[in-house]
């Protein structure tokens, strides 16, 4: 009997971890991807966000989402953590 039919959905494999004294890959972000994040540090909502930075919203989902996958995190607020723990933001 196949997993869909079930209604259960098959677990994401997690990451693998890298070798050891491998080194991470370096991420450099934008000026605009780095002002993003830091519009969203303040607390506002996407909508907000997006009307301060002149984006449509559904762009500054695309962008948070771009910047997420680069970084390697899940949420936005995570992404806004990593930078601010670079001080980048």
């Amino acid at each position: 009997m196949s997993l869909m039919r079930e209604g259960i959905v098959p677990a994401v494999p997690a990451p693998v971890p890298a070798p050891e004294g491998a080194q991470p890959l370096p991420v450099s972000l934008t000026d605009d991807e780095l002002q993003l994040l830091a519009e969203i540090a303040t607390g506002v909502t996407t909508d907000v966000a997006a009307r301060r930075l002149e984006l449509s919203a559904r762009t500054l989902r695309r962008r948070l989402r771009a910047i997420c996958d680069q970084l390697g995190v899940n949420t936005p607020i995570e992404a806004v953590v990593w930078a601010a723990r670079k001080q980048l933001i």
